[in-house]
């Protein structure tokens, strides 16, 4: 039988994921990866007694389904595991044939691995797959989800940026003017918004408000990488990248730092509310939303970076850290469940971040209120990505692409025909694109026999050969 066969023939059974095992006489040893799997993906069903040949499944049925179905749930109870397991049995006769379902469910606290760490699994569409070390480091940060920020340092106030914390205050006064905490002296509000604790530094206020030396002893490597690339990846693109943002002190810093050039990325129309343009529409949001989403949830203490890569057709953000729960049943409700909830507060409280929820629903109908193009949420066992298209389709994003590049093209070609001098930062201020941008341009008009350079780099002149 098929598998859709196989699935009406075991029809109380609610189907997420599945492995079949023949398990005639004994339990095959390749089902305790599989119950690893299960376990610290989503969840799943194991079948004892069917035989998979390609699509076709065959019903073997079990010898002795009593004792294998014993032998199976002593062993997830006992020390093979590093916790317990307790999973759900069916048994079915289909054919005469006794068959035995065991539903494996999602694990609170992850990794669960048999024997040792090593034989940690998780399932892809390939099947069952073994972790590698950094990946099930992954998993144990993953089991303190929304702790690791309230942890205490042994820093204290007078290690915090003196700065940002009147760029903060200033900030929530501009806005809420009314708001009680503006009456609070400095150490009372650092510790309203749980920056100290006992008069200690949190991980959250050392990462909202520390300085590059104060973090730098927690987090060796901090930092949130911001990339422009001109092109829709790196291979059509002139180089790595035309802009990559400097370093800044904390995650406050780079926010607004971050924003700036974001902003000035995304379509924008003129509108008025009231009597003053509006510019804060709904695409603008949804931007704002997905970079408050990366620097709350992220996961900081992973060896991967905070990334943000601007392409001609997207805006791409990188959270190392995989997500609470499915991205499905995310999207359903309202789940609270911040990765970081004290920076999550600290965004919350002047007014960055309206939820402790991750704003996929903002995200999506703000980007689409104006963009035809759906973002994209896609994610592995420690990391996930949200991707903004500026087009339809990547059929429409090709030739968005070949059109704006046919335009460049055409401006610099009209420039070059009136002034035949005109210089590399002169035709970068007429098309707006970067010098190197211009440099790649030329460069492929000079291949395909378009334009010619006479003379040298200064006192020379461009002919045009079309």
């Amino acid at each position: 039988m098929n598998k859709d066969e196989l699935i009406n023939r075991l029809q109380d059974i609610e189907w997420e994921d599945f492995e079949v095992k023949e398990a005639k006489t004994e339990i095959p040893k390749n089902s305790w990866s599989t119950v690893s799997a299960f376990s610290n993906t989503a969840g799943g069903w194991l079948i004892f007694g069917i035989k998979q040949e390609g699509s076709k499944f065959l019903i073997q049925g079990i010898d002795d389904p009593e004792r294998i179905e014993q032998n199976f749930t002593t062993t997830l109870r006992g020390d093979k595991f590093n916790q317990k397991i307790i999973p759900i049995c069916k048994k079915y006769v289909i054919d005469k044939k006794t068959v035995l379902a065991f539903y494996i469910h999602l694990a609170e606290q992850k990794p669960v691995y048999f024997n040792t760490p090593k034989n940690t699994f998780i399932r892809t569409a390939s099947g069952d797959q073994r972790l590698t070390q950094p990946e099930v480091d992954a998993l144990y940060r993953q089991s303190s989800y929304g702790t690791k920020d309230k942890e205490i340092t042994s820093l204290e106030v007078a290690d915090l940026d003196k700065d940002t914390i009147k760029q903060y205050r200033q900030y929530l006064e501009n806005i809420k003017p009314e708001h009680q905490y503006n009456k609070l002296s400095d150490i009372d509000f650092l510790r309203k918004i749980r920056v100290l604790d006992n008069d200690k530094v949190t991980i959250a206020g050392l990462l909202v408000f520390g300085t590059e030396d104060t973090i730098a002893t927690v987090f060796s490597d901090f930092k949130i990488d911001y990339l422009e690339i001109f092109g829709t990846s790196y291979a059509d693109a002139p180089r790595r990248y035309e802009f990559r943002l400097s370093d800044y002190t904390n995650i406050f810093q780079y926010f607004f730092a971050i924003y700036e050039r974001l902003i000035k990325k995304i379509d924008v129309p003129f509108k008025l509310k009231g009597a003053f343009r509006d510019e804060n529409q709904p695409q603008v949001k949804a931007i704002r939303e997905a970079l408050v989403n990366l620097l709350v949830h992220s996961d900081y203490f992973s060896p991967m970076k905070p990334r943000i890569r601007v392409f001609t057709n997207r805006i791409e953000f990188l959270n190392p850290g995989a997500l609470p729960k499915p991205y499905e049943e995310l999207q359903k409700g309202d789940i609270s469940l911040p990765r970081n909830p004290l920076i999550t507060k600290m965004f919350r409280v002047i007014d960055l971040s309206e939820n402790a929820g991750y704003g996929f629903d903002k995200m999506i109908k703000g980007w689409t209120s104006h963009y035809s193009a759906k973002p994209v949420v896609s994610g592995s066992i420690d990391n996930y990505r949200i991707e903004f298209f500026f087009e339809k389709n990547l059929e429409t994003t090709q030739k968005t692409t070949q059109k704006t590049t046919q335009k460049t093209t055409q401006k610099i070609i009209i420039a070059m025909t009136e002034n035949p001098k005109v210089t590399r930062k002169e035709l970068a201020q007429i098309t707006g694109i970067t010098e190197d941008g211009i440099k790649f341009h030329l460069n492929r008009l000079k291949a395909s026999g378009a334009i010619k350079r006479i003379g040298p780099d200064k006192g020379g002149h461009w002919e045009v050969l079309i």
